[in-house]
């Protein structure tokens, strides 16, 4: 990318291969993760603002250049390549067993999907929980930790049949449409006339709204994206009158912390190698497609988690 803008700003370049630094590996990369917030980078309206020229792409796995070993990492900006450099304390062996697909869904989307449950909105055994986006990277995931994490009620919504039956069959109690108008309704009635406990949030704007209208006392909604663009504001008083809550999560900060990221994918990594975590791997692009792929993720024609192929 040399300049911000739509999809076309997208352009596939040969590029030297990158020089690691002291505390750094090459990584020949054999898939590149694609993020929502990939869509955000390239139009610079993410959390952390980019620089111009940049190769996008924040989360990489394949071989590791210097041990041999089979990685998943996470390296900032430079993975829609054939070669990306990590900080080797972003850099996590990939246990036997798993692909790379499932290891790249867990490495940002299985994070949030845990920290959601246990750091944000810590919920506790029996709570109901509202899944927004269900089919998707992190929903797919946070649908199926519901109820080993203690939920007692997890409510999906997705934008299409299709999608809803996904979110059941991934364990869901009740799938339902996330049209704005007449959610809060929905919500409280897919929680069986109660209102909800918690909900994980990544649209703003109107589902935003409808979703903090469907909390209960002392209920939880967890803000971890505005994929609308539409930013929200809260009153003070209405969290009081209410007893309510609104708690912002960037998983990035999690990095400061040492154990907070590691020990999450550790455990995320031990129930998919023991069958009780499933990454829902959605299409994989060839490189000269990551255009087409942010369209296909804007559009919200896409499941689960999307992949880059620098050899296709």
């Amino acid at each position: 990318m040399t300049e911000f803008g739509g999809p076309d700003v997208l352009k596939l370049t040969e590029l030297s291969k990158p020089e690691p630094g002291p505390e750094e590996a090459l990584i020949r990369v054999s898939r590149a993760g694609l993020n929502f917030a990939d869509t955000h980078t390239r139009t610079n309206s993410y959390v952390r603002r980019a620089t111009l020229p940049m190769v996008p792409g924040g989360e990489v796995a394949g071989i590791r250049e210097d041990t041999g070993e089979r990685v998943v990492a996470l390296v900032g900006v430079g993975g829609y390549a054939q070669y990306a450099v990590a900080p080797k304390n972003l850099i996590f062996p990939i246990p036997d067993g798993l692909d790379d697909g499932t290891a790249l869904a867990m490495i940002v989307q299985g994070t949030t999907a845990w920290h959601l449950y246990r750091t944000c909105a810590s919920v506790a055994e029996g709570e109901s929980v509202v899944v927004h986006a269900a089919a998707g990277g992190v929903g797919s995931l946070a649908v199926q930790l519901g109820h080993p994490l203690g939920a007692g009620r997890v409510i999906a919504t997705a934008s299409t049949e299709e999608k809803r039956a996904l979110t059941l069959e991934l364990g869901a109690d009740v799938a339902i449409d996330p049209a704005p108008e007449g959610l809060t309704e929905r919500l409280i009635e897919a929680n069986e006339g109660r209102p909800v406990d918690a909900v994980f949030e990544m649209s703003g704007g109107e589902v935003f709204e409808a979703s903090y209208n469907a909390l209960a006392p002392f209920g939880r909604l967890v803000a971890y994206g505005i994929a609308s663009q539409q930013p929200n504001e809260v009153s003070t008083g209405s969290l009081l009158r209410h007893s309510r809550a609104v708690i912002g999560f960037y998983l990035f900060h999690c990095l400061a912390r040492p154990g907070m990221f590691g020990d999450a994918l550790s455990e995320l990594f031990a129930r998919a190698g023991r069958g009780a975590l499933k990454a829902v791997v959605g299409h994989t692009y060839p490189l000269d497609q990551a255009a087409q792929a942010h369209v296909d993720l804007r559009e919200r024609r896409t499941t689960g988690k999307l992949l880059l192929d620098p050899s296709a």
